[in-house]
């Protein structure tokens, strides 16, 4: 059983220019707070993959299982050959509004028995990653509404991920 973590932010743009921006090869550059180097491997009509190298020097590598032109997509993240966590980046518009919804089935924990793995899920790792998708959300919304790439820890540090 893996539970998962989300967080929706409205974002200043339209569907279709948010969507040119997270399906960019490389845009973690531009839009991550705690990203060092966002580096493509492939990235073509018939596979995504890239790697992501965080501000404390984590390396992540991150595999796109499904794209969906518009709506979002789905991937894969982790170390090169440990664990993965589950990702969704997930595009609503209502009322003329564009909204970005991130979810995270993180693998942290997920070998402990369960009633330890729910203590562990929900005083560590749902305020740590909610934090975090805080800040990737807030991240976009500032490059989108200042049109040049987001300062590093701009949202503050994060231990998982900044250079301390």
């Amino acid at each position: 059983m893996r539970l998962k973590v989300s967080h929706e932010k409205e974002i200043n743009s339209s569907v279709e220019n948010l969507w040119d921006l997270i399906s960019l090869r490389e845009h973690l550059n531009l839009v991550h707070p705690f990203c060092k180097i966002n580096e493509a491997i492939e990235w073509n009509q018939k596979a995504h993959k890239d790697m992501l190298v965080y501000l404390n020097g984590l390396r992540y590598f991150r595999e796109f299982k499904t794209w969906k032109e518009k709506k979002g997509y789905t991937l894969i993240i982790g170390t090169k050959r440990g664990k993965k966590s589950e990702v969704s980046w997930q595009i609503n518009s209502e009322n003329k509004k564009t909204f970005l919804k991130i979810s995270v089935k993180p693998y942290l924990f997920v070998n402990l028995p369960s009633p330890l793995y729910k203590v562990m899920f929900y005083v560590i790792v749902k305020p740590m990653l909610t934090k975090y998708l805080k800040s990737v959300l807030g991240g976009i919304d500032w490059y989108m509404t200042h049109k040049k790439p987001v300062p590093k820890n701009y949202f503050g540090k994060h231990i998982w991920f900044s250079n301390y």
